[in-house]
């Protein structure tokens, strides 16, 4: 792990030749700090959300013990509101009247090349979870800053390594892991053989067949860290009957421009799943497992269309409750009779309203669920947010350090007391994160996606 000249915890940063492949050419030092104000400077004027939270804030500090990367480092960096200062210092010193005239006498800051530095590592250690909305007096969102923050350090040309690969690998496969056709249609292979195995049942896993009714947006990680959860969703389908595929162009739910380049990035990953639609004539889109991938959906997405959705986009959980409700869906429970609990997703429950839907879900699919505590939208984030999910020794030992929290959660269920319990966590980006962090705190449960329950449910393993 990089460290700064002032001993700053940081990612490992892209060099130019990995910001080239996402076509950004990094600023020279001795410009960042005049590109960098003139960014700024754009953001606060289309932004007037940013403004709100740069100018209530009253630093009443309810945020910090809410926070699960301040509970876990006790950095007060972490801190939201302090991690907010580091931009909003900058943004009043040069466009505030007050900030122009009385300079740091009224808290302000002129920018330097270590501010910059600061905010690349601590904007870096926020998981944009936004637990801190939920507490503030004022209702203000300090995840604003910190998306701000990443895009300004985006077209400054300060990026971690892994955004900006999995930036790239997107653009030239349609995927986070860069995993080619061939590779692709080889590994639904392999599972469609598995589930024969497992089920007695011939499932099928479609890529790119024309006029299919249901185009399925999976996560890369399903074809690699969890088969599960891609079985699972191939089971619901051909359990209905529905004449459903997936594209080899998009086999991505996650979105990464969300998490740090939302003009560029985000918009063309977005543009890629609907024009896949149209172009294998498909009448609705359903999204996977990803948490931050289906807030891009949901919420950004309509918006950054230059022509009109006429195809509908929902989500696989909202899907399975639906046929749930209306009595379709024949779960049999009594096959997942360990103890589960429930992660809640950040993006899910406090961006995308599915508390109750999960539950619809989980409670048809399993015979003991226990719940955490706090849960719903009072739920802590699992510290790899946002992909902050890096490798190298130091920030690893934060990751760790940010699940502190989820894992106190749920060592308190008492599910892992026998080293039987499920962790159900359903979003790609939560299972990453929670595959070494039940490991490391010693929890004695295994991880699963929620489709990886209904799958099971549905088709139960013929040696049961």
């Amino acid at each position: 792990m990089p460290l700064t000249e002032t001993g700053l915890k940081q990612p490992v940063k892209a060099s130019a030749a990995d910001m080239l492949k996402i076509h950004i050419n990094p600023v020279p030092d001795d410009q960042k700090v005049e590109v960098a104000l003139k960014h700024l400077n754009e953001l606060g004027q289309k932004f007037r959300s940013l403004m709100i939270t740069f100018e209530s804030c009253t630093k009443c500090g309810a945020c910090a013990e809410n926070c699960h990367t301040y509970l876990g480092t006790r950095d007060p960096y972490n801190i939201p509101t302090n991690r907010a200062d580091l931009l909003r210092k900058v943004y009043k010193r040069y466009f505030t009247p007050e900030g122009r005239f009385l300079g740091r006498f009224i808290g302000a800051k002129d920018l330097e090349l270590e501010d910059l530095e600061k905010m690349f590592s601590y904007y870096y250690q926020c998981n944009e979870c936004r637990r801190c909305s939920l507490v503030c007096p004022f209702g203000l969102d300090t995840c604003e800053v910190t998306m701000a923050g990443r895009q300004l350090l985006h077209w400054l040309g300060m990026v971690p390594k892994l955004h900006a690969s999995v930036g790239a690998a997107m653009e030239k496969t349609g995927n986070h892991t860069g995993l080619p056709k061939p590779g692709l249609a080889d590994t639904c292979e392999f599972l469609e053989e598995e589930m024969l195995d497992e089920t007695g049942v011939e499932i099928k896993i479609p890529i790119d067949k024309p006029n299919s009714d249901v185009l399925y947006i999976p996560s890369s990680a399903d074809f690699l860290l969890n088969p599960n959860t891609m079985m699972g969703a191939a089971k619901f389908f051909h359990y209905l009957g529905i004449n459903w595929t997936m594209s080899s162009a998009i086999a991505e739910a996650g979105n990464f421009g969300l998490l740090f380049d939302q003009r560029a990035t985000m918009r063309a990953n977005c543009m890629r799943v609907i024009d896949e639609a149209l172009k294998l004539g498909c009448k609705k889109v359903v999204w996977g497992e990803c948490g931050h991938g289906w807030r891009t959906g949901k919420m950004y997405l309509p918006g950054m269309l230059d022509r009109p959705l006429r195809i509908p986009i929902v989500h696989i959980h909202d899907e399975v409750s639906y046929y749930i409700k209306n009595g379709a869906l024949k779960l049999n429970k009594e096959v997942n009779n360990r103890p589960v609990t429930l992660h809640d997703p950040c993006n899910f429950v406090r961006a995308c309203n599915m508390s109750e839907t999960l539950r619809t879900v989980i409670n048809a699919s399993v015979t003991n669920f226990v719940e955490m505590t706090p849960n719903r939208e009072r739920n802590f984030c699992c510290g790899g947010g946002s992909a902050i999910l890096f490798d190298d020794p130091e920030m690893y030992d934060l990751r760790i350090k940010f699940s502190a929290k989820k894992a106190e959660q749920v060592r308190t269920t008492g599910v892992g007391k026998d080293g039987n319990g499920i962790l159900c966590a359903p979003c790609s980006i939560c299972k990453a994160q929670l595959y070494p962090m039940v490991e490391e705190h010693k929890l004695g449960v295994e991880v699963k996606g929620l489709i990886d329950l209904v799958g099971t449910a549905l088709y139960p393993p013929v040696n049961k």
